[in-house]
């Protein structure tokens, strides 16, 4: 992929970000037919559809549970990437072979479903995620991940 059109991807994957509710950080996700060059699925994090708009209903669980930034990513919003690969599965769309752009480090739950799911590049958007994530997963078993500039976590600053 040219480095203009990834650049474009990336500004796409940002601004789908803002589509989500949740207070504590919003993330976006693409998957990407690289020869193709061409958006294949979507995906940010927010509450459970149907479920109303954040996680817990019309609350944040991790607030009102008071869990630290980067621990217990099982309790929350569906992850970005979750939501990309499960609407991916849900409408047919193949992700073998695909590449994953999203605005943080994956942790580790989306990690494992990256790899199961045969996306084979995970394009990272600098500044995101700030807990232990799945990087380590993805590189040990094949994935090519690389990391590129964007906005800044502001915990991180």
């Amino acid at each position: 992929m040219k480095d203009k059109h990834l650049s474009i991807r990336i500004e796409q994957c940002l601004a789908l970000s803002k589509a989500s509710n949740c207070p504590r950080r919003k993330f976006g996700a693409l998957l990407v037919d690289p020869l193709r060059n061409v958006v294949l699925m979507d995906g940010y994090n927010g509450g459970p559809r149907g479920g109303g708009n954040l996680c817990g209903g019309d609350e944040c669980l991790r607030d009102t549970m008071d869990i630290k930034s980067g621990t217990r990513v099982e309790i929350g919003c569906h992850h970005a990437e979750m939501n990309l690969i499960c609407n991916s599965a849900a409408n047919g769309v193949p992700t073998n072979g695909a590449w994953l752009l999203v605005t943080g480090e994956p942790c580790m739950m989306c990690a494992k479903l990256i790899h199961h799911s045969g996306i084979e590049r995970v394009i990272i958007v600098s500044g995101g995620f700030a807990g232990e994530n799945g990087v380590g997963y993805l590189e040990t078993h094949g994935i090519t991940v690389q990391h590129t500039e964007g906005p800044q976590d502001p915990r991180s600053l």
